[in-house]
């Protein structure tokens, strides 16, 4: 295919047509325009000009079967409308953009066959590589073995199977650090919403909130500690039921801040005031918290700087040795961010974007 080819057979400008255009060589031009070669401040913008003057638009497609790269990176994702995955997912666009790929987008939680088929269209598309941010590759075993194969993938969920470099934060860490605020705070009775315990993120949050206990000198409780959905409503419900179980509860870590805004609605309802006799900690940092009232006190996530993380990662792989593609995990750093609901600020009118660092830490 020549590089002035066209789909529909029209003849578009070609590196030839802003050669000629410029006064200069062939394979200058094609240099210049690809970012490349060694030529004249003065020559280099006339050649620009040249082609934006003549509307030359470099053919990809072209490209790609000399350098076997489509610099086009695939993303898999689960749900779209869910605000942390499209945080993931622009960060991983930003990147991908300042570094002058394309993304294509799929879903492979929404799919009547489960996403295969659509981690399939990512591979015939040739994508040089996958940034996959989709919980059901915890448990899928099928997806797990597609992704195992010659293209390059980083994820922020842990892949079935393993060998897959992954990115992300310590999940356990940050309810170790929310759960060590609260007693710092002079809290004993500490209570926990949790996430689907199905998931892993859930699981690992639970081991840092009984390790934060445990640290302490506090025993962990089992009935201290109720399931949640994620969701406001699952977080009002399972605070009410936490609340009847044990009336004398002070505080409550909940493992994401949609559910903390649930937690603060119930609390309300029984008349309780937050922080005065029931703080409240969330996990996420979404724009709500600063919004709440009390303001809520959480745990900072980097969201897009882990998107955008797992794009450089990828794309250090894909033009890097093949025998070096080996397994990593890389840890970005959480912190707390101390807001209203955990008593620390009672005093405050607005919202506070004070923060303590956590240590380094994985999604």
């Amino acid at each position: 295919m020549s590089e002035n080819a066209d789909p529909e057979g029209a003849r578009r400008p070609s590196i030839k047509d802003v050669a000629q255009r410029a006064g200069v060589s062939f394979q200058t031009a094609s240099k210049v325009l690809r970012g490349g070669g060694t030529v004249a401040p003065a020559t280099r913008e006339r050649i620009h000009a040249m082609a934006e003057d003549v509307g030359y638009v470099p053919n990809d497609v072209a490209r790609s079967l000399v350098t076997r790269r489509t610099r086009t990176i695939g993303v898999a994702v689960g749900d779209l409308s869910d605000y942390i995955v499209a945080q993931f997912v622009a960060g991983a666009e930003h990147e991908a953009r300042l570094q002058r790929h394309s993304v294509l987008i799929v879903s492979v939680d929404t799919s009547t066959d489960g996403g295969e088929r659509s981690l399939r269209t990512l591979l015939e598309r040739r994508v040089d590589g996958i940034f996959v941010a989709a919980p059901r590759l915890e448990v899928d075993a099928r997806l797990g073995a597609l992704l195992r194969g010659p293209v390059p993938v980083v994820s922020i969920h842990a892949v079935t199977g393993g060998g897959v470099r992954l990115v992300g934060s310590d999940q356990q860490e940050t309810a170790r650090l929310a759960t060590a605020h609260l007693l710092d705070l002079g809290h004993t009775r500490i209570g926990m919403v949790t996430g689907h315990l199905s998931r892993r993120v859930t699981r690992s949050r639970t081991r840092g909130y009984e390790a934060a206990l445990k640290d302490a000198g506090v025993t962990p409780v089992g009935s201290m500690v109720v399931e949640g959905d994620w969701q406001p409503g699952g977080g009002y419900l399972a605070t009410t039921a936490l609340l009847n179980r044990h009336p004398d509860l002070t505080a409550l870590y909940v493992q994401n801040d949609l559910m903390a805004v649930g937690a603060l609605h119930a609390a309300s309802d029984r008349g309780l005031r937050v922080p005065a006799d029931l703080a409240v900690i969330g996990c996420d940092d979404i724009p709500t918290a600063e919004h709440t009232v009390p303001t809520l006190s959480t745990i900072h996530m980097p969201f897009a700087e882990t998107g955008a993380r797992a794009v450089r990662m990828l794309l250090e792989e894909v033009t890097g040795p093949e025998n070096d593609r080996e397994p990593q995990r890389v840890l970005l750093p959480v912190s707390l961010v101390c807001r209203q609901s955990c008593g620390c600020q009672e005093s405050a009118t607005g919202p506070s974007a004070s923060t303590r660092s956590g240590p380094e830490g994985l999604r």
